[in-house]
C-alpha cells in the first residue's frame, strides 16, 4: 500500500520497520521537529527521523497542521492510508480525511482503558495485569476511534515500563501489518469502543515521581516499576535524590519509610518493599545492598515521605 507514516519516539520505530518489511511504499514520514536536548542543548532529531534518514525515506517535520500549505502538501501525497504511532500532534479533520482509506493509530493499551499520553506507565502504576495493542481508525476525538484490531499482552508482576514498552512496540508492528493486509483484501471489520471502562492516562508529572512511603508496599512497587527507567521514582535521603529502578515486594512492618535491614527493605503504610536497584545522581545504577555500603543509611533510620 501507499502509506504515510507519522511517529516520533523509539516506540514508533518497530512499526515503521514492519511496514517496510511488508513491502509497503512509505511515501513520506512525518515526525516532530528536532528538539534541544542533552547537556549542550543541541537540536536532536527524533528516533523516527534518524531511522527514516538511514533508509532514504522522505521526512517532513511541521510544527503543527494549522498552515493550509502543510495540509495541502499532505493531501498531495495521495496516500492509501496513514499509520500514526505516538506522533505527538493533534491531527485536524482535513488530515484525517486526506488518505483514501483514512488514518490508523497504534495505541499502547486495550481501549477504551487508558486513552491519552501515558498508557504504558499508567497501566503498571494502577496494578493492571493486562495491557495490549489496539489499532483504531482515527477520528477527531482523543483515542475514540473505532477498533480494528486488539492484541492483548499480560503484564508480569515485576515487569517495568521499559519492558512493557518494548513488548508493545514489537506487537504494534506485527498488528498493523495484519490490519493493512485485511484492508487490502477488503475484509477488515471495525467496532465502536465500549462506553464502559473509559479512563485516561494523563502525562506523567515530575511531582508525582516521589515515593510516598505511606502507601502500601504493592502500590509503591507498582509506582516504581511504572516509572522505570524514566522519569524514575525517587526518595530523598541525606539531602540527595535517589532514583529507584527495580524493587520487589517484601515482608516487614514499621513506621512508613523505616529502613528495616541491610538489604534496603523499607516499611510502607502496609507491608514493605525492597529497593533492588537504585541510582544516585551522576552515578551508575547499583544493587540496593551495594548502595548501602557507600551510603550511610542504617537499619532503624527513617526516610521522608
Amino acid at each position: 500500500m501507499r502509506l504515510i507514516f507519522m511517529g516520533t519516539p523509539d516506540f514508533s520505530v518497530p512499526a515503521l520497520a514492519a511496514l517496510m518489511s511488508a513491502r509497503n511504499e512509505i511515501v513520506c514520514v512525518y515526525t516532530q521537529p528536532p528538539r534541544a536536548a542533552g547537556r549542550g542543548m543541541k537540536a536532536r532529531r527524533s528516533k523516527v527521523h534518524e531511522f527514516a534518514l538511514r533508509h532514504d525515506l522522505a521526512v517532513r517535520t511541521p510544527q503543527n497542521f494549522k498552515d493550509s500549505e502543510d495540509i495541502n502538501a499532505f493531501a498531495a501525497l495521495k496516500a492509501d492510508a496513514a499509520v500514526v504511532v505516538a506522533y505527538g500532534l493533534i491531527l485536524p479533520k482535513a488530515i484525517l480525511e486526506a488518505p483514501r482509506l483514512g488514518c490508523f493509530n497504534i495505541h499502547a493499551s486495550l481501549l477504551p482503558r487508558w486513552r491519552g499520553a501515558a498508557p504504558i506507565q499508567r497501566a503498571i502504576m494502577a496494578g493492571d495485569e493486562m495491557s495490549g495493542i489496539t489499532i483504531m481508525a482515527m477520528d477527531e476525538g482523543l483515542d475514540t476511534g473505532n477498533i480494528c484490531w486488539v492484541d492483548p499482552l499480560p503484564i508480569g508482576p515485576d515487569m517495568n515500563a521499559a519492558e512493557l514498552h518494548d513488548a508493545l512496540a514489537k506487537s504494534g508492528g506485527e498488528a498493523i501489518t495484519e490490519v493493512l493486509a485485511h484492508i487490502a483484501s477488503g475484509n477488515l471489520s471495525t467496532r465502536p469502543q465500549p462506553q464502559k471502562g473509559v479512563c485516561y492516562a494523563a502525562k506523567i508529572s515530575k511531582a508525582e515521581a516521589r515515593i510516598d512511603w505511606r502507601r502500601s508496599g504493592a502500590e509503591i512497587h507498582n509506582h516504581i516499576r511504572g516509572l522505570a527507567p524514566f522519569p524514575g521514582a525517587w526518595f530523598a535521603a541525606r539531602g540527595e535524590r535517589i532514583k529507584v529502578l527495580r524493587s520487589s515486594r517484601a515482608k516487614g512492618s514499621g513506621a512508613p519509610g523505616l529502613v528495616l535491614d541491610d538489604q534496603l527493605t523499607i516499611a510502607c503504610g502496609e507491608d514493605a518493599v525492597r529497593l533492588d536497584v537504585v541510582q544516585r545522581a551522576g552515578k551508575k545504577p547499583m544493587r540496593g545492598a551495594d548502595f548501602l555500603r557507600g551510603f550511610s543509611l542504617a537499619k532503624g533510620q527513617k526516610l521522608e515521605s
